[in-house]
């Protein structure tokens, strides 16, 4: 993970002209922004090879891919003869093949590396006003292409072992990807840029050894997680592929799920943890997503991926999930061991407890827990089994909010508060930069044993704060003025309040049962989650253990999804939801999904068939039924 900034030098010749009319300079660019999660950093991936000569020299050649959150500028030209057109350049990705020349010293490693260059920006041209001759479209008209640029790159850094087969880097990069040329068709306009780039970044590297063989990294993942006193570090990769054959379909809204098409994501994130002082832990998740949903997550209430955000992107990019700090106080009593894991030291705490964590996560990371459905990397894939459906908690377009939550544990008692901050606007992809709109989250739990198995139960009361829209108010709005609801016409700052449940019960170690169930305000539209105003949810998931496949799991879940009748009458007059919008609702009746899947585990890999089927989809009985297929690919160490 690191920085990077840069610059475009541009020049744009109109049709038929031998010298250009407008120039100028982009600076790439972009501080980070906290409430958007936006900047210039990247994260990437790499690999390599080395040998160490017995008088301390390094020779190595190494590949990486660079995949940023934000590297863009905009500027905007003016000219008798094209009008006014804005130009602007992303940076998409970026990467190398270099040599490596270095001296090992005891512990450290200084080298020098240059090599090939290469990188994928996107130029972007908007027509703003008209012109005879425009620059690249009719006005108010975007028109875009993709340039694939090669060039050279030199730099320096400086490595030293954390670990065994473990190694930190810190090197900087200065790349040239010297000049391209690229024709606007709307307008004719060739535009000429360059592109030169400068990035610092921190680099992991997991040494595999003479012994371990490639091979064996592939099957079994790095064997050796980092876990040290002081520092943790974990990852995980998952893709998903889903698959909606053709359905009945009488009629399309602007959310309508599409009939026979098929999406994926993909997603890699770093858990990167470094123990403060006693009890303190910081955390890190740096992560690299791709992809989209199905109809770029829209269609289902109950949406069946929640690897799936309800942003898409067809080129990997980078963002910070999670950055929170963690403060854990042991009060007493009985003490019990915790393993090292994702976001977790090894540790002894007490049954009696308080934690304190503050920062940026989700709130399902610490609310409606279950053992069974709860984690779409691993078990049930659909959002109203990894969630209850109607626990419209705090988050981002992503997830993911800034807030603090105050745990405090008693024996078999646990009782949690949090505040959140909401989005900007529902559903936004920008958090409230002044928490004028928050939520507050509360949670009573009881763990027990059932005929000496374990259980738990869970009850999660929650209010949000925020500028959120009436469905009375819109639907008599859009019956005044002969046009479509819309919810955003009738936003006022108003509460929304609802109460989430959940059980889960272990049968025999091999087995277990789940039921979540929830309700919200049924006249206040949804801010961040789904279109559900209340739902219940049941299943079972099995481990092979029986035929001999102790590491496999089998599951399977039923959910019954509703909204209110005000709900209803918003989504029949035309009324665009968070997920759903068919542009009307004559005939509704209860979302029904059955979901099962096998996970198939080989070696560090889990492999997983998922199958989803969906009865009257997005509360629409004209519709449907759904049937959607899955497959999960999952590491982690």
């Amino acid at each position: 993970m690191g920085l990077a900034t840069g610059s475009s030098r541009w020049s744009a010749t109109p049709p038929g002209a031998s010298e250009p009319d407008a120039s100028g300079s982009l600076d790439l660019y972009n501080p980070p922004h906290l409430s958007d999660g936006t900047g210039s950093y990247f994260g990437g991936l790499q690999a390599g090879y080395n040998v160490v000569t017995p008088s301390h020299f390094l020779l190595g050649i190494e590949t990486d891919a660079l995949f940023p959150n934000t590297i863009s500028d905009t500027q905007t030209l003016s000219s008798p003869l094209v009008g006014q057109a804005s130009y602007q350049d992303s940076v998409l990705a970026a990467g190398s093949v270099r040599g490596r020349l270095g001296y090992a010293f005891d512990p450290w490693l200084l080298y020098g590396t240059g090599g090939f260059a290469w990188a994928h920006d996107r130029l972007t041209c908007t027509q703003l006003t008209a012109a005879s001759t425009p620059a690249c479209a009719p006005s108010g008209s975007t028109e875009d292409t993709t340039l694939s640029r090669l060039g050279w790159t030199l730099g320096a850094g400086i490595a030293v072992p954390v670990a065994p087969k473990w190694s930190a880097t810190l090197e900087y990069q200065y790349s040239d990807f010297g000049h391209n040329n690229v024709t606007f068709t709307g307008g004719a306009q060739t535009v000429r840029s360059d592109l030169v780039l400068h990035s610092v970044q921190l680099g992991l590297n997991y040494h595999i050894g003479d012994a371990a063989g490639l091979g064996n990294v592939i099957r079994n993942g790095p064997t050796t997680p980092l876990d040290l006193d002081w520092l943790a570090l974990h990852g995980q990769s998952t893709f998903v592929g889903q698959y909606a054959p053709a359905f009945h379909t009488p009629y399309h809204g602007e959310h309508s799920l599409n009939s026979n098409q098929a999406r994926e994501t993909w997603d890699v994130t770093l858990y990167a943890g470094i123990k403060m002082w006693e009890g303190a832990e910081f955390w890190i998740n740096p992560e690299v997503d791709q992809g989209f949903g199905l109809t770029d997550t829209l269609g289902l209430a109950g949406f069946p991926s929640g690897e799936a955000y309800k942003v898409g992107e067809r080129d990997p990019y980078a963002r910070v999930p999670r950055l929170f700090i963690r403060q854990t106080v042991n009060l007493g009593r009985d003490t019990q061991e915790l393993e090292a894991g994702i976001n977790q030291f090894p540790a002894t705490i007490t049954t009696d407890r308080l934690v304190l964590t503050v920062g940026k996560f989700s709130v399902s990371d610490m609310f409606d827990d279950n053992r069974y459905a709860h984690d779409p990397r691993n078990d049930f894939l659909n959002w109203a089994l990894v969630d209850v459906g109607s626990f419209d908690y705090a988050a981002d377009a992503w997830g993911y909010t800034y807030g603090a939550v105050v745990e405090g544990y008693h024996g078999p008692w646990a009782l949690r508060v949090g505040g959140f901050d909401l989005s900007t606007v529902p559903n936004g992809t920008e958090l409230d930069p002044s928490f004028s709109q928050f939520q507050v989250v509360g949670e009573v739990e009881r763990r027990f044993a059932l005929w000496t198995q374990p259980g738990k139960v869970a009850v999660t009361p929650w209010l949000s704060r925020g500028r959120m829209g009436n469905y009375n108010d819109a639907v008599r709005l859009a019956q005044d003025t002969g046009q479509p609801a819309d919810i955003a016409a009738v936003r006022t700052y108003r509460s929304r309040a609802g109460l989430a449940a959940n059980l889960e019960q272990q049968v025999t170690p091999d087995w277990g049962l789940f039921v979540r169930g929830g309700f919200a305000s049924p006249n206040v539209e949804p801010y961040e989650f789904t279109d559900i105003d209340r739902t219940v949810a049941a299943g079972a998931a099995v481990s092979g253990t029986p035929w001999a496949r102790p590491n496999d799991t089998i599951g399977v879940a039923g959910i019954v999804n509703g909204i209110s009748g005000s709900h209803e009458a918003f989504l029949n007059a035309g009324g665009l939801g968070v997920l759903v919008g068919d542009g009307r609702l004559p005939h509704p009746g209860p979302e029904e999904v059955l979901e099962t899947y096998y996970c198939l585990a080989l070696d560090a890999w889990r492999v997983t068939v998922d199958y989803q089927f969906f009865n009257n989809p997005a509360y629409n009985r004209d519709r449907g039924p759904v049937s959607v297929l899955g497959l999960r690919l999952h590491t982690q160490f």
